[in-house]
């Protein structure tokens, strides 16, 4: 059975997000006073006496609008309540009961879910504010007075969301899934890989660049294997990083890439590979993420090879050609992200390694300076993802890049390594 999830849903700016965040104990979701600011389906798991569940954030439902956003929002919010256990109508008691809490409502009501109510804002203690029994006309149940500010009332949400949640609901699973972050500058076709992979329209696709401002997590399990795919917002130029959200939203790009397992580095075929590609890609490798280089919408251009999407930093990174929007060979991509995972976990043992230190030395002689040569002892690996590996020296001072590169360059020849950098930590033996 799949996880149980409570769903945040209710028009704009009643405080979902910043219930959300309180919730999850940390800063998951963009808070702003500007409506729509939440614009995707946000998930985080949350614990709660002894029940394991999804937390979906979503962005305001605006019951009447024709604004092409807006529906977009309201689209993600249906889904989201399509697929909860429970849902939590979250309102405001400064604003009071609307007309489109009511609709809202109304709208919840037909999907058959179970619902409870938190009125938002009730940030003063003591006896409840009166007004809140005004929102006893939505008709959905006890209003529960909760400060998404200060804390107050959010442990009662929780009891009343896991009371609905069936010891049947959810069965632990062992899997781990591969965390794969789906990274770029803004409107190369991101969110439009998600949503193909996914098989539904799990994310806001538009043609406006910078639609996806909050990094999406998307579980996703297929014959290939386990995937959990984050969609991030695009890297935008720090230059043009005006507003506080878009500032946000790099910071949570550059924190999918730190909890990802592999990055898919997406550039645009029709475009070549432009300056913040290259920062994009950067980021990646400076990382030690293991890195598939995507290049979208390859069906607009004709004669492309694998030679026109070096970066000279990642030449160890593969590169698949492929497009989005019609699904044209991303079907290879999940036999590529199981190659590159596999390749920054694999551990290579002392033995085989000093083999073939001892065979490169033999190759091409450590470098000299003023009489003295390199000598290189030993060398083992001391970490995954990346590899990481300890060379025992004379003296670091003459342990040149260029021969560092040989000796990297000897152990992919040997050892594969595809699609992950390498790291090393140079070391000089003690009574040398």
């Amino acid at each position: 059975m799949p996880k149980p999830s409570v769903a945040l849903v209710g028009r704009p700016n009643v405080g979902k997000s910043q219930l959300f965040n309180k919730l999850a104990g940390k800063r998951l979701s963009i808070v702003e006073d500007t409506p729509g600011v939440t614009r995707d389906r946000l998930y985080t798991d949350i614990d709660w006496n002894g029940k394991t569940f999804s937390l979906i954030d979503t962005g305001g439902i605006e019951p009447k609008t024709n604004d092409d956003m807006l529906l977009f929002m309201r689209e993600q919010a249906r889904i989201a309540v399509a697929t909860a256990t429970v849902i939590v109508l979250v309102t405001d008691i400064q604003a009071g009961v609307t007309a489109a809490d009511s609709d809202v409502a109304n709208f919840l009501l037909r999907s058959k879910k179970p619902i409870v109510l938190a009125v938002n804002k009730c940030d003063k203690t003591g006896a409840p504010d009166p007004d809140l029994f005004d929102f006893y006309a939505l008709g959905v149940g006890e209003p529960i007075a909760v400060s998404a500010l200060h804390g107050h009332g959010t442990g009662d949400i929780l009891d009343n969301c896991v009371a609905y949640f069936k010891d049947s609901d959810y069965t632990e699973e062992d899997e781990q899934r591969v965390k794969v972050a789906v990274i770029g500058r803004p409107n190369v076709g991101k969110s439009s890989l998600v949503n193909r992979v996914l098989g539904e329209t799990r994310v806001i696709v538009s043609d406006v660049a910078g639609t996806t401002r909050d990094a999406v997590d998307s579980a996703l399990s297929n014959s290939h294997g386990d995937y959990l795919f984050i969609d991030t917002a695009g890297l935008r130029k720090k230059s043009r990083v005006d507003e506080r959200v878009e500032h946000f939203s790099n910071l949570r790009t550059e924190a999918a890439v730190e909890r990802a397992d592999v990055c898919l580095i997406m550039v645009d075929a029709s475009a070549g590979i432009t300056e913040q590609d290259t920062k994009v890609a950067g980021l990646a490798h400076e990382s030690g993420k293991a890195s598939i280089i995507i290049a979208n919408k390859a069906d607009l251009v004709k004669g492309l090879d694998d030679g026109n999407y070096g970066l000279a930093f990642m030449d160890y990174a593969p590169i698949l050609h492929m497009s989005a929007l019609t699904g044209s060979r991303v079907e290879n991509l999940y036999e590529l992200i199981n190659l590159v995972y596999g390749q920054s976990v694999m551990r290579i043992t002392t033995g085989l390694l000093n083999n073939v230190l001892a065979d490169a030395t033999q190759r091409v002689q450590p470098p000299t300076d003023k009489g003295k040569r390199l000598k290189l002892y030993y060398m083992t690996q001391v970490g995954i993802q990346p590899p990481h590996f300890v060379v025992f020296v004379n003296d670091r001072e003459l342990c040149h890049f260029s021969y560092m590169r040989y000796l990297e360059n000897q152990i992919r020849a040997n050892f594969g390594l595809d699609g992950t950098p390498i790291r090393f930590t140079i070391r000089e033996r003690n009574g040398e």
